[in-house]
């Protein structure tokens, strides 16, 4: 799976990059139809408890597959992000079932 992370007025994090690649890549091992991954990190500065975002948007066959999540954390809003997808994932799934 391919995935590009993108950085909107946030600094770049190693180890955020490898934290939310591992869970895109348990994503992927689960789902095999799942084609690429685009993650955009952004801060909204208006909101001062949380305003940590995370977007992921999925590519798979059909149309695309997005989530966003804000959060206090980035690694908080990934998870979160993620969950939505999965609950997205399983309704795709099982339109993809062959009988």
């Amino acid at each position: 799976m391919n995935v590009m992370i993108r950085y909107v007025g946030v600094d770049r994090s190693e180890t955020l990059n490898e934290f939310t690649e591992e869970k895109l890549n348990k994503l992927s091992d689960r789902y095999e139809f799942i084609v690429g991954a685009t993650v955009r990190f952004k801060q909204d500065d208006n909101d001062h408890t949380k305003g940590k975002i995370c977007d992921i948007e999925l590519s798979l066959p059909g149309p695309r597959i997005f989530a966003t999540s804000n959060e206090a954390q980035y690694e908080v809003a990934v998870r979160e992000t993620i969950s939505d997808l999965v609950r997205q994932l399983k309704k795709r799934k099982e339109v993809y079932k062959t009988y």
